[in-house]
């Protein structure tokens, strides 16, 4: 029998919906997360086991979700940090005939809680209203107040950036014919490396804290600044390490690691009022006149006047709000993009961006690497 559960904001706004997977935790340690959403229509399983997703919980506008199943070659990552997720209707995956799971099954599995039966658009509309805000899932509505009310008992604990809780432990390395790139990982999804693996990469990825020495030592002829959770602004380590690396390798930003690009040569990031994520955000290449569309998931963005002494140019526009979507360096060859070329879920016009930097890094490696 499902149990009746709530997700309650800090001003009382409360949203009433029934529990699946696993709600363990909330006997044991009650913390509010950031509550964002998302309006891609398919692709859940790529958002759960979405890195960037990291300490957040997240609502899917689609009504519908888990009718085909959970396929784990599907995963974008071989586990989730994601604290919540919250449908309109729960489907048991009965649709699909390869179904190796359900979604429920998943979360249950991985520590995540749901809500379902919830208002997903009167939600929605609430966060656009008021931008992104954290809310906790409780039992009770007594239980969400008496968490709001309690300063005490919210009084924010020095905890490890979800970066760092996302990042693999150790460098590894994924064999290829070509010149080896090294990925800087702060939470990065598979469809990156295997849009890299495609191109004929070797590729060795490094945990978020590996210092420029360390990546230089594997003399690597490209970088990758993969995608990531939280504020960019509380990686000072990962700026150090951008920064350190700058002027010697090509380099390729996504999305976080585009963030990171911009901190690191003294620009500026700032928080979205209720970010970017989904599957169908608009944007034009500045040069070319040229718009696609884009699969987005980031609650940050560069700030465009503070590029104006850093040696980037802006080269891709947001066309919903005029957020920089894409800068190109004037002097070393380094492109960066705050969009997820590689899709996963969403459209996937964009992977010739993968295709420039495998030019960029032939073009500066020695020739014997060229094939």
């Amino acid at each position: 029998m499902s149990k009746v559960a709530f997700l309650v904001f800090k001003d009382g706004t409360t949203f009433e919906g029934e529990e699946f997977g696993e709600w363990t935790k909330c006997f044991t340690q009650l913390e509010e997360q950031e509550v964002v959403f998302n309006t891609s229509m398919s692709g859940y399983q790529e958002m759960v086991t979405d890195l960037s997703y990291a300490g957040q919980i997240l609502v899917l506008t689609q009504p519908l979700i888990g009718n085909y199943g959970w396929h784990h070659e599907e995963n974008e990552a071989d586990k989730t940090r994601l604290q919540g997720l919250i449908v309109r209707e729960l489907s048991e995956g009965e649709g699909s005939l390869h179904s190796e799971g359900s979604l429920e099954d998943y979360c249950q599995q991985h520590g995540v809680q749901g809500l379902m039966g919830v208002d997903t658009r009167a939600l929605t509309r609430y966060l656009r209203q008021f931008g992104t805000l954290p809310g906790v899932l409780v039992r009770t509505q007594e239980a969400g107040r008496e968490y709001w009310s309690d300063s005490q008992r919210r009084t924010e604990i020095d905890r490890e950036h979800w970066v760092y809780r996302s990042t693999v432990k150790a460098a590894y390395e994924i064999p290829g014919s070509g010149p080896l790139v090294a990925v800087l990982d702060f939470g990065v999804k598979r469809n990156i490396i295997r849009n890299l693996q495609e191109r004929g990469f070797r590729i060795m990825v490094f945990p978020a804290r590996a210092t420029a020495e360390e990546i230089l030592r594997h003399r690597p002829s490209g970088l990758v600044l993969s995608n990531g959770p939280g504020d960019p602004k509380e990686l000072p380590e990962g700026i150090a390490t951008v920064g350190g690396l700058y002027d010697k390798l090509p380099t390729l930003g996504i999305c976080l690691g585009h963030q990171l690009l911009a901190l690191a040569a003294g620009g500026e990031t700032y928080k979205l009022p209720y970010g970017h994520r989904g599957g169908n955000h608009p944007v034009i290449d500045i040069r070319l006149g040229r718009a696609t569309m884009t699969s987005q998931n980031h609650g940050y963005a560069v700030q465009e006047a503070s590029l104006k002494d850093s040696g980037f140019e802006v080269t891709l526009r947001n066309l919903n709000d005029g957020t920089v979507e894409g800068m190109e360096h004037q002097t070393y060859p380094i492109l960066s993009v705050q969009f997820h070329p590689e899709g996963a879920p969403g459209p996937e016009e964009n992977a010739e961006i993968f295709d420039r930097f495998k030019e960029i890094v032939l073009k500066s490696s020695p020739r014997k690497e060229r094939r």
